[in-house]
């Protein structure tokens, strides 16, 4: 398939991570800068980075994942160059686009590593766009989103494969009466209910719920839990619940034995990931003898290079979307269209 004239090439967008000790304390600066994180907040969760040597995983697992991005355009015959941006760290959105005006790019689709509506996982890309387009002046190339996509195939394929895989981990003893899990990452509450464009609330927590729902029908699973993970505001303001871990106590007092976690809001082995469910819900479980399996992300299964590809060619093409889901995106673009600035 030759490259339609219409797009040239595409930019992975994503959130970014510190890659040295010293990169450490002005990246999470640069994530909460105008939210007022305390300072001991930001200690703590220093800590955590430099409990893996001061580097986040997550450039070198999005790197990986463009590289399987490459190989599929090429295989599929799109003659699209991938670039890298990131909104909180190098290589910086800003930084990118402007090489990508250097090298005669006009116009880009953008991949961002968000399955979701809603503030931080939609529209404050479409900020990190306007930003970099801005930084960069007349030169800039045209930049469009790519839609939404918590309820493709290929991702509740990729997520329900590596849900079996984690209850194979489990001793047979308790793997039938081992419970599903589901986390994402909490935001405020007052972001999940505030009305998008068309006065309706947002969406964040229902997508994270439909994904779920669609991963458990998959697996076979009729009973499961969503939870949340990874707050970072000050504990005046109320985020979405439960924790994890709180959870975990939960399930345990109703004399559960054993679960399966599903990171199903993250795309990627990150530090939130590696963090608060390696080693704090791990450790948890472990106090409750409870036994415990975490589900890989999705970004790591060659499926979702291949979805990552298949938004592209919809773009493309203007295909019809492949969607599992009937659940319309009240307060974002629906499901299906690509985004639009504003729509959350």
């Amino acid at each position: 398939m030759s490259n339609p004239v219409s797009f040239d090439a595409v930019l992975f967008l994503s959130f970014g991570g510190p890659e040295g000790p010293d990169e450490v304390r002005p990246f999470l600066e640069n994530v909460t800068r105008g939210r007022g994180v305390p300072p001991e907040r930001l200690d703590e969760v220093a800590e955590h980075y430099h409990h893996f040597g001061g580097v986040s995983p997550i450039n070198r697992l999005n790197r990986e994942i463009m590289a399987a991005v490459d190989t599929e355009l090429t295989a599929r015959g799109v003659d699209l160059p991938v670039y890298f941006g990131n909104r909180n760290w190098h290589p910086l959105v800003e930084d990118t686009v402007g090489r990508m005006a250097d090298d005669g790019i006009r116009r880009a689709l953008v991949f961002a590593t968000s399955a979701w509506g809603g503030y931080s996982g939609c529209k404050q890309y479409h900020e990190d766009i306007s930003r970099a387009r801005g930084a960069v002046g007349e030169r800039a190339p045209e930049l469009v989103k790519l839609r939404q996509f918590y309820d493709h195939p290929l991702f509740v394929q990729a997520n329900a494969d590596a849900v079996r895989r984690a209850y194979a981990e489990l001793a047979a003893s308790t793997r039938e009466q081992a419970r599903l899990v589901f986390t994402a990452h909490s935001v405020p509450l007052q972001a999940d209910d505030q009305p998008g464009a068309d006065g309706r609330p947002q969406w964040y927590s229902r997508q994270v719920h439909e994904t779920a729902r669609l991963v458990a029908e998959e697996v076979g699973v009729d009973s499961y839990d969503v939870v949340w993970q990874s707050r970072s505001g000050p504990p005046s303001v109320p985020w979405l619940e439960p924790d994890i871990c709180d959870h975990l106590d939960e399930v345990h007092a109703a004399g559960v034995g054993a679960v399966v976690v599903s990171p199903i809001g993250f795309v990627s082995d990150h530090l939130e990931v590696v963090w608060d469910l390696d080693n704090e819900a791990s450790e948890k479980a472990e106090e409750l003898r409870m036994g415990f399996a975490r589900a890989a992300t999705a970004g790591t299964d060659p499926r979702f290079a291949e979805m990552i590809v298949d938004l592209v060619v919809e773009h493309l093409e203007a295909k019809q979307p492949r969607k599992l889901s009937t659940l319309a995106s009240a307060g974002c673009t629906t499901n299906g269209e690509p985004c639009a600035p504003g729509c959350c």
